[in-house]
């Protein structure tokens, strides 16, 4: 069932409301960004009680079969979140009829996607992550792989827009 999420003008959300909710995070490698921004995702839909479907993917086949990068698995696990059971993969074109939503690390990955779509249906589930954080001027989620003091940016940014996902779905938090 499609609903406007309230997130800004022409928006909208993919909401399921009989079946599980299917998102995928996408970035380039696969190994950075698209991995926190799963595991984070992950814990906070466990935390308010959602059953929710969260996985990732890369735009590029770089990383196919690795593991996140050793500091991105570090800073998850300093916020209590272990993302050691990530394998990195690549994009599919299926990817676009499978989940509700897909979001984009950064212009680039966007782009990249939306390339992939072959349909209104496809490129509508497609969007910014940090859109959730501010619909009017989303911000990338820069690349921390050549900053190995970027991580924990990356990470905060990508903890609002979990918030922000959450919120826009409505969820309450279990009491």
């Amino acid at each position: 069932m499609t609903v406007p999420c309230g997130m800004g003008v022409g928006l909208i959300c993919h909401q399921k409301t009989e079946s599980r909710m299917k998102i995928l995070m996408v970035c380039l490698g696969n190994i950075c960004r698209s991995p926190l921004a799963e595991g984070i995702l992950k814990a906070k839909a466990a935390a308010y009680g959602l059953d929710w479907q969260v996985d990732s993917a890369g735009t590029s086949s770089w990383h196919v079969g690795e593991l996140p990068d050793k500091r991105s698995i570090a800073t998850a696990r300093q916020h209590g979140i272990d993302i050691t059971d990530q394998r990195a993969r690549q994009l599919r074109p299926a990817d676009l009829d499978t989940y509700d939503l897909i979001l984009a690390m950064d212009r680039n990955n966007l782009r990249d996607i939306l390339r992939l779509a072959q349909n209104e249906r496809q490129r509508q589930k497609v969007r910014l992550v940090m859109e959730f954080v501010d619909p009017n001027q989303p911000s990338d989620v820069p690349d921390p792989y050549w900053d190995d003091d970027g991580f924990e940016q990356v990470y905060q940014m990508l903890e609002q827009a979990a918030e922000g996902i959450i919120a826009a779905y409505g969820a309450v938090p279990k009491t």
